[in-house]
């Protein structure tokens, strides 16, 4: 099998910007081709040579910001809400604030991540360890707490970057998730979009843009 980039309005005797090739003796399993994303608008051109009746399967890659919410299986609403706050008009260092995620699952799915990004130097409650704040992390909602509706947690990570959960079983309709952090550093934040994803199927996922957040000393 041989896969082609070529300009779109060109004729097809023009070489091609990129190709690739997978060859059947030498991946009876098949294989992957990467190819760079063109600069100019192109046509894909996929030509088999030889025997059997092989599958493709497209998939494009670009680093580009979304501008707004993606729903490709799963749709995603965030809030935010203070636990204890300084100043009322605006976030402070020390302030503790609850996150929650309402999540839309459109079909059963086993093995999902949601990742939701935290401010640099912010310190997620709830663990029970070191410094933590049990009391900052009570007042969740039950239903945040709670596996119902077929949604069976199999793990919560705390990392510096982001809160992460993983589902073995996620089925279909709405769900919550809540979490406590404490601001810690001071300064203007740029976060990621929040991402659930099948890690199985990662064609289904959801993401949602998230704005910078600034944190007074």
């Amino acid at each position: 099998m041989r896969i082609d980039v070529k300009p779109s309005s060109a004729a097809p005797v023009l070489p091609a910007l990129a190709s690739g090739a997978v060859d059947w003796a030498k991946q009876p399993a098949g294989g992957a081709v990467t190819l760079p994303w063109p600069a100019e608008p192109a046509m894909l051109s996929v030509r088999q040579q030889g025997s059997g009746s092989p599958w493709l399967t497209v998939q494009s890659l670009a680093a580009i910001a979304p501008k707004g919410p993606v729903r490709a299986g799963y749709g995603l609403t965030r809030r935010i809400t203070a636990v204890s706050r300084k100043d009322p008009s605006r976030w402070s260092r020390g302030d503790v604030l609850r996150v929650r995620l309402e999540i839309d699952a459109q079909t059963d799915m086993s093995w999902v991540v949601v990742s939701d990004p935290v401010p640099g130097g912010a310190t997620l409650l709830g663990s029970g360890l070191g410094r933590d704040s049990a009391i900052a992390a009570q007042g969740r909602s039950s239903e945040a707490d709670t596996d119902f509706g077929g949604a069976w947690t199999a793990y919560d990570e705390r990392s510096f970057e982001s809160f992460r959960r993983y589902y073995g079983q996620l089925s279909r309709g709405r769900h919550v998730v809540e979490y406590t952090l404490r601001l810690n550093a001071a300064g203007r934040f740029a976060l990621p979009p929040t991402r659930i994803e099948a890690m199985y199927a990662p064609e289904t996922f959801g993401e949602l843009p998230n704005v910078a957040i600034d944190v007074a000393p």
